[in-house]
């Protein structure tokens, strides 16, 4: 082949600078790939835009409609009430305590032989509680020894003052006859000299002096000896009325029904906790450990504040509830108020609450004494009013509004209100029932 058909390339000479190569075009359709990435590319930021402008719309029609809490407007009554906490006692009740005894043993403990058990019916007259009172036995006995032996001293200084009074006779008799002997021997000295007969009238006087005045030792005697009958009788009534007075108390030791009820222990601290007293406990004199009650007549004992009085009257309605059983409702009515606060325990002195008691009409066998209960008295009660929540009311610059679901949007309106109760106000005139209110102020208004 010749060298014009193939040239060679050119060998640079020594000294001089290689010629840079030329670069080759590039083949055909290279640019309608470039336009063809460019345009892929708008497209698929084009797509991203459309969906983030539909994510916003979708979240600013959830934040315009979904979010806000709405309520129907309603017709129905509108009922106020307040309500008070208080225990369950019953309105007819006998309290039994442990018998105060008199006397210097009045102070001791004493011990529950036998008590019927809590919540079982008794009957008046019944046998309820015995105390022990064998030491009280003891000591009755002992006393009416005393009471025989004091008989016994009266009976002995009877006999010792008989002996004494008729001694004392005998010398009276004998200072009579004295007198009557002296007045003899007078009569018969008329033929004795003057001096002789002077003797004689001496002795007679004598005589007549000492016969006195063992009469005037009788009538003393008599005065004495009834002084030492009478003390000796003062002091055996006095053990006779120790003796009458413990036999009293042991009759209280022995406790009956004053009415038909059921019969409820009372709490007592023992060993460190709350238990109620049974059978072997100790109690003390004047201490309450059981009550008779007429579980038919139940009362609800409660205080309210001296600020909240004047909303209560004798007679208002009310609700009554047990905590032990949420389920159980009893109508009920204020039967009393208290025209004196009084102050509580644990509190202070300052603080003053006012009692009130409140009747449960009918009855229920869970219903017992000592339960707590809640009790919630009706103040005022409207029928067939337009009421709506207490959180749709919205308020600015002392006007009253609500928001109005109408469309896809919110009509705010002023709304005249009416009576309220904790939950729901009444609406005289702004909106009707069935309509739609917010429960809050909507986001884009």
């Amino acid at each position: 082949m010749s060298a014009i058909g193939k040239p060679q390339p050119s060998i640079p000479q020594a000294g001089q600078p290689p010629v840079p190569a030329t670069p080759a075009p590039p083949e055909g359709g290279g640019a309608g790939k470039w336009i063809a990435a460019v345009v892929l590319l708008a497209v698929i930021a084009g797509g991203v835009y459309l969906w983030q402008r539909r994510a916003e719309n979708a979240r600013q029609q959830a934040a315009t409609f979904s979010i806000v809490r709405t309520a129907k407007v309603e017709t129905g009554n509108l009922e106020s009430t307040m309500r008070l906490t208080g225990q369950t006692s019953s309105l007819r009740s006998m309290n039994v305590i442990a018998p105060k005894l008199t006397g210097p043993e009045s102070g001791r403990e004493l011990i529950i032989l036998f008590m019927s058990p809590s919540g079982t019916r008794v009957k008046k007259g019944e046998v309820v509680a015995r105390i022990d009172g064998q030491s009280l036995k003891d000591h009755v006995d002992d006393v009416n020894d005393d009471v025989q032996k004091a008989d016994s001293d009266i009976r002995k200084r009877k006999a010792e003052q008989a002996i004494d009074f008729e001694n004392l006779m005998q010398t009276v008799r004998v200072a009579k006859a004295t007198l009557d002997k002296a007045r003899l021997e007078r009569k018969g000295g008329e033929t004795r000299t003057v001096i002789d007969q002077e003797l004689l009238k001496l002795a007679e006087e004598e005589a007549e002096a000492q016969y006195r005045e063992r009469l005037k030792d009788v009538d003393q005697k008599k005065i004495v000896h009834a002084s030492e009958l009478k003390i000796l009788e003062y002091t055996r009534d006095r053990h006779k009325r120790h003796r009458d007075r413990h036999a009293a108390d042991l009759d209280k030791f022995i406790i009956r029904a004053g009415m038909d009820g059921l019969a409820v222990s009372q709490p007592i601290f023992r060993s460190g906790e709350w238990a109620t007293i049974q059978q072997g406990d100790q109690v003390y004199p004047g201490q309450l450990f059981m009550k008779i009650v007429m579980p038919e007549k139940m009362q609800v004992e409660a205080t309210i504040n001296q600020a909240e009085s004047e909303h209560f009257r004798v007679g208002q309605a009310a609700r009554v509830g047990i905590d032990a059983f949420p389920g159980l409702t009893l109508p009920g009515k204020i039967y009393s108020i208290s025209a004196i606060a009084a102050g509580g325990f644990r509190q202070n002195n300052y603080i003053r609450t006012i009692p009130v008691r409140i009747e449960i009409d009918g009855s229920d066998p869970r219903l017992i004494p000592d339960l707590s209960g809640n009790v919630d008295v009706i103040l005022s009660n409207q029928a067939n009013v337009t009421k709506i929540p207490r959180a749709a009311l919205q308020g600015r610059d002392g006007a009253n509004f609500v928001y109005v679901k109408k469309g896809q949007g919110w009509e705010r309106r002023p709304v005249t209100l009416g009576a309220s109760n904790a939950t729901h106000i009444a609406v005289e005139s702004g909106v009707n029932a069935g309509e739609e209110v917010a429960l809050e102020r909507p986001r884009n208004i």
